[in-house]
């Protein structure tokens, strides 16, 4: 049987193949909302722009992101030359309803790149995200020349103490960060903070400086105001890439909340694994940047179809 049909309804399949139930470690977690204010949404089982509109809900709506004439940075993963149904890409639907909703709140632009590992253009292309992208209205500009990044300090750094980041970054209002849930053979999953890599120039810096150090450290020069993982489609072996769609589960899962750190610990339960096994999200919880303490936020869950 193939792994892609291998999903049961309302079940999450864990990177070792172990079926957990509903929301995974999600279940027992978390406290009731304060004043109907949640830190977290976890969603299953709708499509994946219905997914979002419920899960924003949860969160206080786009306009809590989002104000009128601000510059707004939708920052999905197009890493790699696949189509969409390999899920090593953000699903460019997702990201076009992000678009268009930051629009709706009255975003003066929305700016869409990635820094792609694979060669820059056959990823625009093959992820569908810059058709989807340009559709909606945003503009999409290239992450593939150094002439577009500058250099910044990362004040907070341990192994990474200066960077060069895109200027589109830089200048941006709001930093709304979507990656897609996957397996990754270097850092097990790969989530909302390995996706800040493809903001800046210089990967191979992390690579041989303490990669998960790195990908910490990014955090105290800038987190995102809003992270959104996209887990309609989940590459569950093979990553970041994968080879066929044999390694993709149908999950239909959504998870979104402002606190980077809580956001990743989340969708590492789902994806069948402990936060504080994956070094990165251990090191930014014990640098302060946020939390993998779960039982102490406020998680709605939402289970639809």
């Amino acid at each position: 049987m193939k792994r892609r049909d291998f999903l049961v309804t309302g079940t999450v399949l864990g990177v070792g193949g172990t079926l957990l139930p509903n929301f995974g470690g999600l279940n027992a977690i978390g406290l009731p909302a304060n004043n109907g204010e949640y830190d977290l949404a976890a969603v299953r089982g709708g499509e994946v722009t219905a997914m979002y509109d419920k899960a924003l809900e949860a969160l206080g709506g786009i306009e809590s992101f989002v104000k009128t004439g601000q510059k707004v940075l939708v920052k999905p993963n197009i890493g790699w030359d696949a189509p969409p149904e390999r899920a090593a890409n953000t699903n460019p639907q997702l990201v076009a309803h992000i678009i268009k909703d930051c629009l709706r709140a009255g975003a003066s632009e929305v700016v869409v790149f990635d820094h792609t590992c694979d060669q820059g253009d056959r990823c625009y292309q093959n992820s569908g995200i810059e058709k989807a992208a340009r559709d909606a209205g945003a503009k999409v500009v290239t992450g593939s020349n150094e002439s577009f990044f500058q250099e910044v300090s990362v004040p907070g750094g341990r192994s990474l103490k200066t960077t060069k980041i895109h200027q589109d970054l830089a200048s941006a209002d709001v930093f709304i960060n979507v990656p897609i849930l996957k397996h990754h053979s270097s850092t097990t999953v790969t989530l909302s903070m390995k996706n800040l890599m493809g903001v800046v120039w210089d990967r191979r810096y992390y690579h041989a400086n303490d990669l998960s150090q790195c990908i910490a450290d990014f955090l105290t020069y800038r987190k995102p105001d809003l992270n959104i993982v996209d887990g309609y489609r989940m590459l569950t072996r093979n990553g970041p890439k994968g080879v066929s769609e044999d390694d993709v589960a149908d999950l239909k899962a959504l998870i979104a909340g402002k606190d980077i750190v809580a956001v990743d610990s989340a969708a590492t339960l789902m994806f069948g694994s402990k936060p504080n096994d994956i070094n990165h999200i251990r090191i930014a919880n014990e640098m302060g940047i946020g939390t993998t303490d779960l039982d102490n936020l406020a998680i709605k869950r939402i289970k639809m179809g």
